[in-house]
């Protein structure tokens, strides 16, 4: 149990994404003057915990094996994927997301007027989609880079 504690890029990573899900909130405190305690748990946002995982992962696998092994070759190739996707894919689910919502609000709205024509019974309203999915691509770079840094801090301080 205790190499648990050995295994540098699975710590590097972790930190990453904690350090990265925490600074979403005081920048969101400085863009809107709320607290927002519940970023520490969302997806999207600034930075990309995502981004930060993966590059800190890569990072240490590379700094551990050599940044010529396949290990890194491996961590690298998915954390791109990862980055691509969470710029891409995902951002797109949420624009789409957004466009749902207001689809069904207007929907429910249309409904409400239609009632002083016919009683319906009571219906359950749709939940609304979440809509912060994805990232910004700034907000992927920023975290690429905060998982690079977090990984060689990790490194110095702990394993080195």
């Amino acid at each position: 149990m205790a190499a648990i504690f050995d295994n540098f890029p699975l710590w590097a990573a972790l930190i990453a994404i904690g350090i990265a899900q925490f600074v979403k909130i005081p920048l969101t405190y400085f863009a809107t003057k709320t607290w927002q305690w519940s970023l520490l748990f969302s997806t999207g946002g600034m930075p990309s915990s995502h981004s930060s995982a993966v590059t800190a992962l890569s990072t240490a696998v590379g700094i551990r094996e050599g940044f010529t092994s396949s290990m890194f070759a491996i961590s690298a190739i998915i954390g791109i994927i990862v980055m691509f996707d969470a710029a891409g894919v995902r951002r797109h689910a949420g624009m789409q997301a957004v466009v749902l919502n207001k689809l069904v609000d207007e929907f429910n709205h249309l409904l409400e007027g239609m009632k002083t024509f016919k009683v319906r019974p009571n219906q359950e309203k749709a939940q609304k989609l979440k809509e912060l999915l994805g990232h910004q691509p700034i907000e992927v770079l920023i975290g690429g880079w905060l998982g690079i840094v977090i990984a060689i801090i990790v490194d110095r301080l702990f394993y080195a």
